[in-house]
Formats: structure tokens, sequence, C-alpha cells
């Protein structure tokens, strides 16, 4: 769910969306997902994300890395018939968590696009996984993606290998996001990918591994009226597993709607959770020194297992300070950070991403 970015300028569009009369209805309808199309691009939906997040290591020294891709469809444009006529935007979002130094480099990129690749800076093929925004890239190659990025201070090339099949959230790939049938996205996951590949940190250049969690999304609309940010949690499990949780708030912190999925390593369909089967209690915060944003770095998030009974995590951030400060592309303040999975005895389960939204300032999707 890292939606998060655009939600600026998703909102200035939500009524011109009703007037495009090229876009996706508003209400998503379950269809069968097919693969590899809809591992491309869905220009006539009004937002987009390919977001890949992991963990690496080198010689003894622990990282997290983030790699987003947005697509904003433009209402006003879509019938100009100009090869420069702005019909999508696109952002781009890279961060590099080295937990070791305790601190968070972030970078970020912007671009539109007209449909005319003799002047765009950023595409995203329809057909497949091929998205780019300037020299910044993540391209599926047969059974692994390729996702590129340098920023100020870091750069990384990383080869992300596929070792599960695609895991489809929600109900066969349609999630629900709120109590209306309009608040729902496509989203599909591929959990416990094999990374390898190089990271420069200050000019350092070092060979990586790790494993990493990718996310697709595509939706015309998310939130419900109330809900003014959510949580969200992707882990990789020690034992091939993986957990997916989230939950939009309204602005007392409660609630709004909730879900998420779990699958074992060698399973083909995940238990997908009800929306009231998954809770989320902060246990400490930490403030922000940069926005005076404070922040729950370290939860207890509840969820059911397969036979419904309640199983209790605590996600606790690798490092405080994972605060990014989309200002220059999209306006949003969010955190996004590196995390430990724990059992209720504090044994550790498994590693993943964390985020957090709307803490800074509601957001309207």
């Amino acid at each position: 769910m890292a939606a998060t970015l655009i939600a600026p300028l998703w909102h200035n569009q939500a009524q011109a969306q009703s007037n495009d009369p090229t876009a996706a209805p508003a209400v998503l309808v379950k269809r069968l997902l097919q693969f590899p199309r809809d591992l491309g691009s869905h220009p006539d939906t009004a937002t987009e994300w390919w977001y890949v997040t992991g963990e690496l290591q080198a010689q003894g020294r622990l990282f997290g890395f983030q790699l987003t891709f947005f697509r904003s469809r433009v209402p006003s444009t879509q019938a100009m018939r100009s090869g420069f006529a702005a019909k999508q935007l696109h952002f781009a979002h890279a961060a590099v968590t080295d937990v070791t130094g305790q601190r968070l480099l972030h970078d970020q990129r912007i671009a539109r696009s007209s449909g005319n690749a003799q002047v765009d800076l950023a595409q995203a093929s329809d057909t497949d996984t091929d998205v780019s925004l300037r020299d910044w890239s993540l391209q599926r190659r047969s059974s692994s993606y390729l996702a590129r990025a340098n920023g100020a201070g870091f750069a990384f090339e990383l080869n992300l290998q596929e070792t599960q099949p695609l895991l489809l959230q929600g109900d066969a790939g349609l999630s629900r996001k709120g109590p209306e049938a309009s608040q729902a996205s496509f989203y599909y996951s591929l959990p416990q990918l094999r990374v390898s590949g190089q990271l420069t940190l200050d000019g350092q250049r070092q060979a990586v591994t790790g494993r990493a969690w990718l996310d697709h999304e595509w939706s015309q609309s998310i939130m419900a009226p109330q809900a003014v940010g959510w949580d969200w949690i992707g882990m990789n499990l020690n034992d091939g597993s993986a957990l997916t949780a989230f939950r939009l708030r309204n602005k007392t912190g409660g609630t709004v709607w909730a879900g998420g999925s779990w699958r074992a390593k060698d399973a083909l369909v995940p238990v997908v959770f009800g929306h009231d089967q998954v809770s989320f209690e902060p246990i400490r915060r930490w403030t922000s020194p940069a926005s005076a944003t404070s922040y729950p770095v370290e939860w207890r998030v509840t969820v059911p297992d397969a036979s419904s009974t309640p199983r209790r995590y605590t996600v606790r951030a690798l490092v405080d300070n994972q605060e990014l400060d989309s200002s220059r592309s999209t306006g949003a303040i969010y955190w996004e950070g590196l995390s430990d999975l724990l059992d209720e005895q504090g044994k550790p389960l498994g590693r993943g991403y964390l985020e957090m939204t709307g803490y800074a300032k509601p957001l309207s999707l």
C-alpha cells in the first residue's frame, strides 16, 4: 500500500475522473487476472504503483532498501492530441536504510508522459513489468526482476529472483480497502524474492545478498472519507511464509477497515483475513526531529491463523528515523522502514517493511 505518495495529486483529480470517458469504471469488478499482461501498467485507472522493499547483507552489515514507481492518470488531458500533453504523471522514490549507521538515505524523481517515447522521460509498459523514470528502472526478465536506482549518497543494482508464485491479495486479487465496493484495488505480491547485486553507499561499492518483497496495485479509489491514513506490513518469515496486514485509520486512531493474508511456504492459496480479524496496537512511539510527527515504531499486530485462532506478533523498527519527506515530488511525508517480526516471546520470526501514512497530515484518496 504505497499510494500514500500520490495522495495530494489523486485527491485533486477525483472529481475529474467522472468526466473522463476513457477511464476505467469507478467501481472495480472482480475478474481473472491475466499474466504477464497484468504485471504491466493499467493506464485507464486513476493510479498504480510497483513497490519493492527488502533487506540486504554485506560483510556483516545490514541494510534495507525501497524502490517505488507511481503512475497517476491526468483525466483532463486524455482527449488532447498533442505529443507533449501530460497524460500520466510519474513519481519514483528510492531509499536505503543503513542499520549499522542508524541512518536513512532517500531520493525522489518526478516526470510526465504523453505516450510519445521520443520525448517522455518516464514510461510504464502495459504488457509486462517494465517501468522507468530517467535512469531509475524496474524490469521483469523471465522469473526475475532488475531494480536500478541512484540517489544522493547511494545507488543499487539488484537482481530479484522469484522463489514462490504470485500471491493474489484479497478476493483472488481484488482487495477491499473500505466499507464501500468502490474502495478497492487489484493487488498482488511476490514475497520471498532472493536478492543479489551491488549497493553503493558513500562512494563505496559492495556486493550484497538478501531477500525482498514486491507489491503491485492499481485502483480508482481506496480510502473511505473518514480514513486519514493507514498502517501496513509486508513480512518475509524465516520459515518461507509471507505475512501481509494493514488497517486504515480514522482521525482518532480507530480502525476504518483492515485486511491482509498469510501464506505458507509451499502453499498456492493464502489465508485471507477478514476486515474484523486484524488489529494494530502501538507499543512505542518516536517523534521526528524534522517534521515533529509522532510515529509508532513498535506495534503489536494480531491476525488469525488458518484455524481463525488469533496470533500476536511484535513489529519493531530497526531504525527509528525512517521518515521520508517527498515534498519535492508528491508533497507527502510518511514513514517506511525495515523492521523485525517477533513472536509473543520475543523470538525473531522474520523481517520486512512497515509503512505508516497520514500521521504528518491526513490523506485524501
